[in-house]
């Protein structure tokens, strides 16, 4: 682990998103649990997105075996935007990091993600997010042709300057992710939101691995036709921003 600043080190939250990844759950605890074995203070939050497969019941099990872990249960399927919101809700820290739960982001990549958080702060004004950039993917050819094309779309329309919004492997400040404005498939624009409020954002590069077991939830033609309207209304929020200089008068 990097060298931290261990009196803000020892307050963070990991959320993990999972919907029917029953194979991925315990490997991807396990692998938490070694990333943060040098943290005093931490907690896991996974957060079962009305998942019909043996999810819950691995997650029921993991709780009697790690005492840092914490379980949410949706009812239904919600989306990983508000499975997120829910979980960075429930954290007892003023820092978060979130992973997917498919096991392709590495846990190990959350110290050094959060250590530059720590350190750059002095140097970039209202930095609240460090995100992850997988510029070395593990995906199949047309995901990757896809997500490129989308992420340069995106990029150019709402001006984030961040090469892959969509890497799960985020850190940030709680209370600014707790004030921006939520919608479905916020998290696909948190830094543009971020930006949005007066806040900025670094990325870095993280280790991407493949998928090794469970498929992706998510279509080609569902994210392009839900990522136009989404654009659409980041842009309407981002026109609609005001960002006023004041100061406050003193007596005398």
């Amino acid at each position: 682990m990097n060298s931290l600043a261990n009196e803000d080190f020892l307050k963070i939250s990991i959320v993990v998103p999972v919907h029917n990844e029953a194979d991925n759950i315990v490997p991807l605890i396990e692998e938490i649990v070694t990333a943060m074995n040098q943290a005093e203070t931490y907690e896991i939050i996974f957060i079962d997105d009305g998942s019909n497969d043996q999810s819950a019941a691995i997650l029921q099990k993991m709780l009697q075996r790690i005492n840092t872990l914490r379980v949410i249960q949706l009812e239904r399927s919600c989306g990983q935007s508000t499975a997120i919101y829910t979980g960075v809700n429930a954290a007892i820290y003023p820092y978060i990091a979130t992973l997917d739960g498919d096991g392709q982001n590495d846990p190990a990549d959350i110290p050094r993600l959060y250590d530059l958080l720590i350190q750059n702060r002095n140097n970039v004004a209202n930095l609240w997010m460090v995100a992850g950039w997988r510029n070395k993917r593990h995906d199949s050819a047309w995901r990757l042709f896809s997500s490129k094309f989308a992420n340069s779309v995106r990029s150019n329309l709402l001006g984030d300057n961040t090469p892959d919004t969509g890497c799960g492997l985020k850190i940030f400040l709680r209370d600014k992710f707790l004030g921006l404005p939520y919608f479905d498939h916020m998290h696909r624009f948190l830094p543009a939101l971020i930006i949005r409020a007066g806040g900025q954002v670094i990325s870095e590069s993280v280790n991407h691995r493949a998928r090794s077991t469970g498929c992706s939830k998510y279509g080609t033609l569902d994210r392009l036709w839900a990522g136009i309207t989404d654009i659409l209304g980041v842009i309407w929020l981002q026109k609609r921003a005001k960002h006023p200089v004041m100061k406050e008068l003193t007596r005398g």
